[in-house]
C-alpha cells in the first residue's frame, strides 16, 4: 500500500537514500531540505527528476517548518508518515563545547524534531492514523567519548519519541525509533566542533584524541563494506510497509558489532515499560489503537 511521506534532511546521507528507496517502492514523497536553489540544488533536481516533491524546510525555524509541512500536505493530498531524519553531529572534548554550541546542536536534533511533530501531528491525529519515525543513533543508547553533546541530543530524542509513542497510541499514531550505527555518509562533513579552545591545555595530550578516534573510526568504516548506509534506508522503508501495530518501538541497524549489544538492552527496556505501566494500570497506552479498514 502506497504511503504519503514527508522526510527531513533529504539532501544527503540516509535522507536521500531513503527518498530514492521509497519512490522505487511506489510511495509518494515530499523531500525537505534547506538551500534547494543553491547548495543543495543538484540533489534537489535529482530527487525531483525521480518523482519526489522537494520542499524548502529549515527545522530550526518555526515559520519554515510550519509552512513546509503545510505545503507537503497540500502537495501529497494528505500525510501518512513523517520521518525525522535531519541531524548534525559533533566531535570534541565535551567541556570545550560552549552553551551556544549545545544550542546549535539541539536546535536541529531535538527542537527541530519537536517543531516538525507539532506541525504534522494535528493532521495525523485528526485522521486517526499515522507513523512518525525518529532517526536516532546507537549513541542515543550508549555514550562514547568525544561525542558528548551528540549523545545528549540523541538521548533526549529517544525520550521525546518514547513519550510520543505513549501519548499518541490512543489516536492511532505510531511513534518509533531507528537506531543506526556509524555509517560512511555526508553526515561527517558537517560536524560541529568546540568553540572554546582556551581549555585545551588543561587536557594535555587528550586534545588530540578526538581526531585520532575519528580517523580510526573512518578507517574501520572504509574497511567494512557491510556497513552500507543503504541498509538504513531499507530498514526505514520496511517499517513504513509493516502493518500498523506490528512495528517494533526500536530498530537497530548496524553491522559493526555495536548493535548486537544494544538489541538486548532495548528488549529489556520494553519489559521494564510493560512491568511499570502494568503496575499502574496504564499498559494499554503502550498498544497502538489500530484503525480498522473500511
Amino acid at each position: 500500500m502506497s504511503s504519503k511521506v514527508l522526510i527531513t534532511g533529504a539532501s544527503g546521507g540516509f535522507g536521500a537514500l531513503t527518498v530514492k528507496k521509497l519512490l522505487e517502492n511506489g510511495h509518494s514523497v515530499v523531500a525537505t531540505m534547506r538551500n534547494t536553489a543553491t547548495k543543495n540544488k543538484e540533489i534537489s533536481d535529482e530527487l525531483t527528476s525521480l518523482g519526489a516533491h522537494v520542499v524548502e524546510l529549515d527545522v530550526t525555524s518555526d515559520d519554515s517548518t510550519n509552512s513546509g509541512v503545510a505545503k507537503a500536505i497540500e502537495l501529497l493530498g494528505g500525510l501518512d508518515v513523517v520521518i525525522n531524519n535531519a541531524g548534525v553531529g559533533v566531535l570534541g572534548i565535551q567541556e570545550t563545547f560552549t552553551i551556544d554550541d549545545f544550542k546549535r546542536l539541539f536546535e536541529v536534533n531535538v527542537f527541530g524534531v519537536q517543531r516538525v511533530n507539532r506541525a504534522a501531528l494535528p493532521h495525523l491525529r485528526a485522521q486517526g492514523s499515522g507513523l512518525v519515525i525518529h532517526v536516532s543513533s546507537l549513541l542515543g543508547r550508549m555514550t562514547l567519548p568525544f561525542y558528548g553533546p551528540y549523545n545528549a541530543s540523541k538521548w533526549a530524542l529517544e525520550a521525546l519519541a518514547e513519550n510520543y509513542r505513549i501519548e499518541l497510541s490512543g489516536f492511532g499514531v505510531d511513534s518509533i525509533i531507528v537506531e543506526p550505527g556509524g555509517y560512511p555518509t555526508s553526515f561527517f562533513n558537517s560536524l560541529i566542533f568546540p568553540s572554546d579552545s582556551s581549555r585545551d591545555e588543561g587536557y594535555g595530550e587528550m586534545v588530540n584524541a578526538p581526531k585520532q578516534l575519528f580517523d580510526s573510526f573512518e578507517g574501520a568504516l572504509a574497511n567494512n563494506p557491510n556497513q552500507d548506509p543503504q541498509h538504513v534506508a531499507d530498514a526505514i522503508t520496511n517499517l513504513i510497509e509493516t502493518p500498523a501495530g506490528q512495528r517494533p518501538v526500536r530498530t537497530v541497524v548496524d553491522n559493526m558489532g555495536m548493535g548486537v549489544h544494544i538489541d538486548p538492552y532495548n528488549q529489556q527496556l520494553d519489559q521494564i515499560h510493560q512491568g511499570i505501566f502494568g503496575a499502574f494500570g496504564m499498559d494499554g497506552m503502550l498498544k497502538l489503537n489500530v484503525k480498522e479498514e473500511v
